[in-house]
């Protein structure tokens, strides 16, 4: 109870800390004319949103960063492994944000203006940083490997255990960009996930992984003041790259990532829909299963209007969530 009090806490004093310094950034990107490039494809309605402010992960970023040093600070510089476990999912949201930071850049005032970096290269540094987490996760800070519903003990992947938490990571970074596209939708969702993931933390004893999500989330409600509907701000890949490759830590090292698919039921849909409609376009030459994808595309153009469609992928998300968080107490 004393744990639960303290993250809830943590995701208040999160969520003041990045209201407050949420005007100064957004005059900084205003000033340094940092906005958002529409692709042509996208649905009209879009391209008011022309030149929005991005890069607004950075708002998240740096409040996490610092009341997570502050709080474990002791823990940080003393010899407690337990206490350096909040590192990884720190090194995930880090490295992954200067990841799309640079792609947010290159596609705004890089030679591949309204393009951002290459998908391969892109692609490349998602692989490479996923790598080197799972390789901390299963050797260093030795995280279980796979928690099912229902099972007492631990399923042992062996040397599956890399590839697999490879391929977690760089799905999750990815389903979360694929579903930042509407305002409001990817920071709700990804908050209801990582509240989520806390409580399944601080059940499993992980209070300070526990302390970190709740973190996160209060973060993420200070960026939706900034971001819901007419959005002021979008995160850019700055954010979404970063916050799925957290979300993705988070789950591997709770054990409990065999529960994504329930948990980050949207992203999952989005990152899915995109597969479907590319797979079923090249095996019909030409035809198309949704109208647009990813997801929430499809029933833009289906008339929901932008309010609709977020309210009703966070309820869906919402209640995703807290089965998966009864799933993993079972």
């Amino acid at each position: 109870m004393k744990e639960s009090a303290l993250a809830l806490s943590l995701a208040g004093l999160a969520f003041m800390m990045t209201v407050i310094w949420g005007g100064p950034l957004l005059r900084i990107l205003r000033h340094f004319k940092i906005g958002k490039q529409i692709r042509v494809e996208e649905p009209g309605g879009h391209f008011v949103k022309m030149g929005t402010p991005t890069m607004g992960g950075i708002m998240v970023i740096l409040p996490v960063l610092l009341m997570t040093v502050m709080l474990n600070a002791v823990s940080l510089i003393g010899m407690k492994l337990v206490g350096k476990s909040v590192l990884v999912p720190m090194a995930a949201m880090v490295g992954y944000s200067l990841l799309g930071a640079l792609d947010d850049w290159e596609g705004i005032h890089g030679k591949r203006k309204g393009s951002g970096m290459r998908i391969r290269t892109k692609f490349l540094g998602q692989v490479l940083l996923a790598l080197v987490l799972a390789f901390v996760l299963r050797f260093i800070l030795h995280v279980p490997d796979l928690y099912l519903p229902g099972l007492r003990f631990e399923i042992d992947l062996g040397v599956l255990y890399i590839p697999i938490a490879t391929f977690i990571i760089v799905a999750a970074t990815n389903a979360v960009n694929f579903t930042d596209g509407l305002d409001g939708l990817a920071g709700l969702i990804s908050a209801t996930i990582f509240a989520a993931y806390g409580f399944i933390s601080l059940l499993q004893g992980q209070v300070f992984v526990g302390r970190f999500c709740f973190t996160m989330v209060g973060a993420l409600f200070g960026f939706l003041w900034f971001n819901v509907h007419p959005a002021q701000l979008f995160m850019g890949d700055t954010g979404a790259l970063s916050l799925g490759a957290t979300i993705g830590v988070v789950s591997l090292m709770t054990g409990q990532w065999g529960l994504l698919p329930v948990i980050a039921v949207i992203p999952v849909s989005e990152a899915l829909s995109d597969v479907i409609q590319i797979a079923y376009f090249r095996l019909t030459h030409g035809r198309r299963i949704f109208k647009m994808a990813p997801l929430h595309l499809h029933f833009e153009l289906l008339g929901w209007s932008e309010t609709q469609i977020v309210q009703r992928f966070w309820l869906i998300g919402l209640l995703g969530a807290m089965l998966g968080v009864g799933l993993a107490m079972v």
